[in-house]
């Protein structure tokens, strides 16, 4: 007679393992996606590539496209894997996983080649996966009464909010509800890298170093959060042409000064054994670089808005998304915290990419298209090695034959 764990086991062996987990497809297709939307961008800002079908102009794909199509898909993967360990029950698996990546792949081929189709269309596929998504997250938390981990679920939509502010700012030609809609976005991207910062960097130091566990002070973890959530709240609702730049200068410092102090009692120098430690926490350290670059820009300092704004995107995202992808990677398939050699070599580039982002090219200007260059390439062979070295790991099953 069959047992509930044999037939648990049998169903879960009908399962492709790509799709048993969200992590498996969405971190697979995700750094793939990176590396195949950074260098077409690179070949279209240089000329080298001009007949593509691109909806809007190739910077708004870029910065859409970086956001809501990767930055989206890794969020999207760790959280729809996370949701099983916090409430102990299946996260979406099998044809549900396979739906989601499909409605996520169909927005990456509109975005990409769907110019001559009806922007109506390209918005309704686009904007339905982190609706669907939140959807599929609330389920098992509200099952589980996990009210805290509620919290992901208006963030999800709001960043759906976000992505709609784009797709109106390209449709009545508004630049600057285009930037509200990325930078809100990039803002509540850095809330989300605080908040699981927060809750994961301690305890991974912890346990990757042998060491106390640093507790984290509640005053300060809510004054950070609260500092960004308000950086967030006045992009989002267009309240900062009401401001002087005096003021957010001033918000932006408090936050980054907040921000900072919260990372430095985690002991980053304790660390640097550990490939899976120093390379989060680095990441990590590029949110307050990002937010004091914000301020010194509204201070009147000459450093450019873009410079600015990649300290938090090719910076802490591109840096701690490749670090949470090699861990999550590794825990969740049932294998050991221990990744490949090559994978420090991929941190370490990645790392480059977010001083190049900001200080290179603000300091050295005038090699612009060199150092863009490097990036693009350096951005590239970092999520490559991510991709070729985890394709055995999110392809194949867990080795403790346990689901997922």
């Amino acid at each position: 007679m069959m047992t509930k764990q044999n037939l648990l086991t049998e169903n879960e062996k009908a399962i492709v393992p790509l799709f048993r987990q969200a992590f498996r497809p969405l971190f697979l297709f995700g750094a793939f996606f990176s590396v195949i939307a950074i260098l077409l961008w690179g070949l279209t800002i240089s000329g080298h590539i001009n007949n593509l079908n691109f909806v809007g102009n190739q910077l708004f794909w870029h910065s859409h496209e970086m956001i809501f199509g990767f930055v989206t898909a890794i969020v999207i993967g760790f959280l729809l894997t996370a949701v099983q360990n916090w409430t102990g029950q299946r996260a979406p698996h099998g044809r549900t996983l396979i739906f989601i990546v499909m409605l996520w792949l169909m927005g990456r081929l509109a975005m990409l080649f769907g110019a001559d189709l009806s922007i109506w269309l390209v918005i309704g596929i686009d904007l339905s996966f982190l609706p669907v998504c939140a959807y599929l997250l609330a389920k098992p938390i509200v099952r589980a009464k996990q009210t805290k981990n509620l919290f992901f679920i208006p963030v999800l939509l709001l960043l759906t909010i976000c992505n709609a502010f784009m797709y109106i700012g390209l449709m009545v030609e508004r630049p600057d509800i285009q930037q509200t809609g990325s930078l809100s976005a990039v803002l509540l991207i850095t809330l989300l890298m605080t908040v699981i910062g927060g809750r994961v960097i301690p305890m991974f130091t912890a346990n990757g170093t042998q060491t106390s566990k640093v507790n984290n002070i509640l005053w300060l973890d809510i004054s950070a959060l609260i500092s960004v959530w308000l950086l967030f709240a006045l992009h989002f609702f267009m309240l900062t042409s009401f401001l002087p730049s005096s003021i957010l200068s001033v918000l932006f410092a408090i936050s980054a000064i907040l921000v900072f102090i919260r990372g430095f009692r985690w002991k980053i120098w304790i660390t640097l054994r550990v490939p899976l430690l120093w390379s989060l926490h680095i990441g990590y350290w590029f949110i307050p670089l990002g937010l004091m670059m914000f301020s010194a820009h509204y201070a009147g300092l000459d450093i450019p808005y873009s410079v600015a704004l990649h300290a938090l995107t090719a910076g802490a995202m591109g840096s701690m998304i490749l670090s949470m992808m090699s861990r999550v990677s590794l825990g969740h398939s049932g294998r050991s915290l221990t990744p490949k050699r090559l994978m420090s070599l991929a941190f370490m580039l990645i790392i480059v990419v977010g001083f190049i982002r900001t200080l290179l090219i603000w300091l050295l200007p005038a090699q612009l298209s060199l150092w863009l260059w490097v990036s693009i390439l350096a951005w590239a062979a970092a999520y490559t090695l991510y991709t070729i070295i985890y394709f055995p790991v999110l392809t194949t099953p867990r080795p403790d034959g346990r689901p997922g």
